[in-house]
């Protein structure tokens, strides 16, 4: 009772400085409207914390405050005296990907034995579906060059970590969620550039060589120092195992801010443009993932599964890339905007499937049940 109250107080603030944002707007008071704005995406984050299925979007909600303040202020995340923010990008993403490794070991690879059928599938999907909807959609608008590149890039990176949190919340499959993440990511340094080069190279000039090489800082390295901090240290410094999920979340933030401080401009010409293509790609992800998973008869568990991991990209590893090609105000909008954007859909999708358990399933789990109860 006493949550219920709490969330239903943080939505009455919401509502608040909802009223107090419009008011400040019309007035010509924009300070004062972003902040408002800020702060009501902030109470947000704590209205929905209380509710399993919702709490996923607190996260988002943070994002979108911080942006908020970067789109009002993108001096507060450009430079710090004479240091630029942006210098910070590739270290965060490091960061990121050997959190990544940390939680995982062999096991994890275990699937593709048992079932390499799903692995396959997914892991073809997401590198085939997402790179083409990329540069169908990089051609429907008239989009300067390397804001199209950026949307390809989206399409051309692998899946990303917050996959497997939605699998996880819509009961999918999350042995074949975190299976697939793992491979598409350790692959990524090699079908990315590549793929770059074939459905981006008329936008931008793409050195594959260098790109792979790039991708290879930025995950392997770090993630294969994060494994063999699994096998040696995992349990025995307890604090930097919780510490780890929190560092997580908060390089996320920032790589996601200091990307739309630094490209604030463009976001205000082409923004909602830019939000529209993205639901698109997004949605889309998704469905037609499923429908490779239905089209080679895979349960419906693991057809949710792919459908998750085909339709969440990760958005950090693209502004990496972007941050790399000196591009990170132009190529790496787009995944400034889809990541915040994906978590949406994903937790809404999530929301949808958690409360639908799948139908093939629901006589081997009551048969479970009856022997466990035996």
């Amino acid at each position: 009772m006493l949550m219920q109250r709490k969330s239903l107080a943080f939505l009455l603030l919401s509502a608040l400085l909802f009223i107090a944002a419009i008011v400040c707007w019309l007035s010509d008071e924009t300070n004062l409207a972003g902040w408002s704005l800020a702060l009501l995406f902030l109470s947000l984050s704590f209205a929905v914390r209380e509710n399993k299925l919702l709490k996923g979007l607190s996260f988002t909600a943070i994002i979108f405050s911080s942006v908020t303040v970067a789109m009002f202020h993108p001096e507060y995340f450009s430079t710090w005296g004479n240091f630029p923010l942006s210098s910070t990008i590739i270290p965060l993403i490091q960061l990121l990907m050997f959190g990544m490794g940390s939680s995982m070991s062999m096991n994890d690879f275990a699937a593709v034995v048992k079932s390499p059928k799903g692995v396959i599938i997914g892991v073809c999907s997401q590198f085939v579906i997402m790179p083409s909807l990329g540069f169908a959609l990089s051609n429907t608008g008239n989009f300067p060059p390397e804001i199209a590149a950026g949307i390809v890039l989206i399409g051309c990176s692998p899946s990303g970590l917050a996959s497997n949190v939605m699998a996880y919340l819509a009961k999918a499959n999350l042995a074949l969620s975190i299976t697939i993440t793992s491979i598409t990511t350790l692959i990524a340094p090699f079908v990315t550039p590549l793929l770059m080069k074939l459905f981006a190279g008329a936008f931008i000039e793409i050195d594959v060589l260098k790109m792979m090489w790039d991708i290879f800082k930025m995950i392997i390295l770090p993630i294969g120092a994060g494994l063999l901090f699994n096998k040696l240290l995992k349990g025995k410094i307890q604090w930097l195992d919780k510490a780890m999920p929190l560092i997580s979340m908060f390089a996320i933030t920032a790589i996601v801010t200091i990307i739309a401080a630094s490209g604030r401009d463009n976001l205000l010409k082409i923004g909602l443009v830019l939000i529209g293509i993205a639901l698109v790609h997004n949605v889309f992800g998704y469905i037609l993932g499923y429908w490779s998973g239905r089209l080679f008869k895979l349960n419906e568990k693991d057809c949710r599964t792919i459908a998750i991991e085909v339709g969440m990209q990760n958005a950090g590893l693209a502004s990496g890339i972007a941050k790399e090609l000196g591009k990170i105000a132009t190529i790496g909008l787009a995944a400034a905007v889809f990541g915040p954007l994906m978590n949406i859909t994903g937790s809404a999708l999530a929301s949808w499937w958690h409360n639908r358990p799948p139908l093939d399933q629901s006589n081997n789990n009551d048969t479970n049940d009856h022997s466990h109860k035996k």
